[in-house]
This record gives structure tokens, sequence and C-alpha cells, in this order.
């Protein structure tokens, strides 16, 4: 192992508490020097610091210092980064990519936030957000039906804004229903959206058409905002917006209209900003179910991001094609 490359964990620790298992560190030993197994949040860390001439790898997670031309001064033999979590934006600007290798665990991210979806679009449609208050309330029997008209999923439209990675994991869990799937994404030709099992249509044409609408699309300056006031009002009346993608995507002080209205009910694991003012009136509103952006990994799912981000060491290591490569020119397109 004398000639094996030398590894480091950069993650915040309060971050990924219990991500790493005695597995994974086995694994990582296996094929490279880790003098300090325990992630270190900071490369100034003495455990850290030591060792920076010789690491060639970085194993990454939430919370790692951003590779800016600085620190890759201080890292002279760093070659590849595996980045046990989604996007590497947040750490990796583009002149990183002139140097260094990075990889990321979108692909692993992505299954958990796909479930989380088709949950709520199944609960979406049995109208179970809107009845589970009016159950409180009433505290008797009703005409379930009656009280949310248009409850169920046979034959539901189902309209995916994206076909991103998610977007992709959540038409593949949409095909044993019986909905009709919709899709919109500017770079999809209609022969790919078939293959998706979804028909590819104009936007404003999916908001129009669809009981639940469910955004997938990247956060950019040419998405910010992308669901504004007017695509909100091409919404029927009981449509379900559900929003695990970046709360960029909306505009929030339209979209509150529109709940506050009762006109339509809302899903979001994702708003903007990220954490919402105390006063914010989606805390209360009877047709918003709002999660605190827990549709990615969490908890035990976190060990997919850690076994990713291994298998990619281990192909970067052998010298294998790498199969969940970063590239600069992705920076452009990826959330």
């Amino acid at each position: 192992m004398a000639d094996a490359p030398l590894a480091l964990l950069v993650m915040a620790p309060a971050l990924t508490q219990g991500m790493l298992t005695d597995a994974h560190r086995e694994r990582l030993r296996a094929s490279c020097r880790v003098p300090h197994a325990e992630p270190v949040a900071s490369l100034d860390e003495p455990a850290a610091a030591a060792h920076l001439g010789d690491v060639e790898i970085l194993l990454s997670g939430w919370g790692c210092p951003p590779l800016d031309a600085a620190t890759l001064a201080r890292v002279p033999r760093l070659r590849f980064v595996a980045h046990a979590a989604g996007t590497v934006k947040n750490h990796a600007p583009p002149e990183c990519f002139e140097r260094v290798r990075i990889s990321s665990a979108a692909a692993a991210n992505a299954l958990p936030v796909a479930e989380y979806t088709l949950a709520a679009i199944l609960l979406a449609n049995k109208r179970v957000f809107r009845l589970r208050r009016l159950y409180a309330e009433v505290r008797s029997f009703r005409l379930w039906a009656k009280e949310a008209p248009g409850l169920g999923n046979l034959d539901k439209v189902v309209g995916v804004v994206g076909a991103s990675r998610v977007g992709r994991r959540v038409l593949e869990l949409l095909r044993p229903f019986d909905f009709d799937v919709l899709i919109h994404d500017p770079t999809l030709a209609p022969g790919d959206a078939e293959a998706l099992g979804a028909e590819l249509v104009e936007i404003d044409d999916l908001m129009a058409r669809s009981d639940v609408v469910t955004l997938h699309a990247p956060s950019l300056e040419s998405t910010r905002g992308l669901i504004d006031a007017r695509r909100l009002a091409l919404m029927r009346d009981g449509t379900v917006l559900v929003n695990t993608a970046r709360g960029a995507l909306v505009d929030h002080p339209a979209l509150v209209r529109e709940l506050e209205s009762g006109r339509i009910d809302a899903v979001l694991d994702t708003t903007e900003p990220e954490l919402l003012p105390a006063d914010s009136p989606l805390y209360e509103l009877p047709n918003v179910f709002l999660t605190p952006h827990v549709a990615g990994a969490l908890g035990a799912e976190t060990g997919r991001l850690v076994d990713l981000a291994l298998d990619e060491i281990e192909r970067f290591v052998r010298g294998e094609p790498l199969r969940h490569e970063v590239r600069a020119r992705d920076l452009e397109t990826i959330a």
C-alpha cells in the first residue's frame, strides 16, 4: 500500500454524523492510504494540514471547503475529489476542473427525492392533505369523495417539469400507475420523452392540463421564477404543485397569493428562502404540506452516497472510467 494514493475525508462532521460506517472506512483503506479516518471540516485542522503536500484524493461531503485557487495551491498533488453528496457547484468553481477530476453522488441522492415525490403525488391525488385537516375538525363521518372532488389516482395527469436525474427517476416510478404523464424539458426531443413514458409538451400546456405538477428542473438564471404568476394562474382549481427541486424555481409571493385563495394546493420541500421567516403563511395554510428539505438522502439513506463515492474512488485508483464524473461544462445545466 506504500504506493497507494493518500486520501482525506473533508466534510462537516455536524452535517455528516453517522454517514460513514466502519465498513466504509475499511473500503477506503483497501484502496488508499488514510492517515486520518475521521472527517475534517477544514484543511486547516492539524489532522489534514500535516498531509496537504501528499494528498491525492478527497472524499468530500456536505460542508466541505471550496476548492478555490488558494486551496488548490495548498494541495499540489490533488487529482480527484469524490463528492458524497449532490451538487458540486457550491465548492468546485470552474478553475478547479482544469486540474482536478470531480465526481458527484447526485445519482444516489436522486432516488429518495423521487420516492418522496411519488408519495406526494399519490397522496395529493387522494386529497389527503386537505382531508386530514377536515377530519380533525369535524371528527365524524362525511362522504369524503364529495368533500374532496376529484379524489383518486386513476387516470390523473401528472406534469413533470425537468428531465433531470430526479425527473427521470420520478418517471420510472410513475410507470406502474394509471397516470397520463406530461413532461416539459427544452433539451428533450419527442422521441426521448416517449421513451421515458411521457408526452413532451410546452410548459404552459403542462400547467393547464395537469392534476399534479412536480418540479425537477435545475436552479439556473434561466429557470429562476419559471413558475411565475401567469403560469400559476394556468393551473386548474384543485391542482397540486410539488416542489422538491429548488425554491427559486417558483415566484413565492405569487404562489402564496394563489395558496391563500384556496384555489390550488402545494407540497413544498424547498422554498425561497430555504429557511422561511417565522411569520410565513406557508407554515399555517391548510392547503400546504410543508417539509424542511428532507426529500433528499438523510439518515440511513446517506449510506448510498458514500457507497457511490467509494465506488468512484476505487475506479479512479484502478484507472477505470468514472461513472459519475462532473465536468466544467456541466455547471451550466446541473442543479
